[in-house]
């Protein structure tokens, strides 16, 4: 997928304006494979235990839906109930803008479309700021 600068495809979800599940499945490889790889996210990935292959199961999952596509995760788990599910872990303001600048990098290493990474990153800090369970 190559980065574009175009509006919203009208009549069609995110999911589908990203470009599906194997874009989806990039996303969040590329996400969790800069997790590991990149300093500036130490943080971030310490939370997430020595393991990454449940986590990134789970955000694939998570995201198809949430970006109107299959309900993987529902089908799976019930409601996300996102708060609840990560509240056994340390998330302040440190990991939350270490989670957004990771996700922004793989957004822009797997071509997310500009309009579509913009709103995104406005989404996904708000969620973000709101799984905070630390600090102000």
């Amino acid at each position: 997928m190559t980065e574009e600068t175009s509006e919203a495809p009208t009549g069609i979800t995110p999911f589908e304006w990203i470009g599906g599940e194997a874009v989806v499945r990039s996303l969040v490889d590329r996400f969790y494979d800069l997790m590991d790889l990149e300093p500036g996210y130490a943080a971030l990935r310490a939370a997430h235990g020595s393991s990454l292959d449940k986590a990134r199961d789970h955000l694939f999952w998570f995201l198809c839906g949430w970006l109107g596509g299959p309900d993987y995760f529902v089908e799976r788990f019930g409601h996300p109930r996102l708060r609840a599910r990560h509240m056994p872990f340390k998330i302040g303001i440190l990991e939350r803008d270490q989670w957004l600048a990771c996700m922004d990098q793989a957004m822009g290493d797997t071509g997310v479309p500009t309009e579509l990474r913009e709103r995104l990153k406005t989404s996904f800090f708000q969620t973000a700021d709101w799984m905070r369970n630390v600090g102000a």
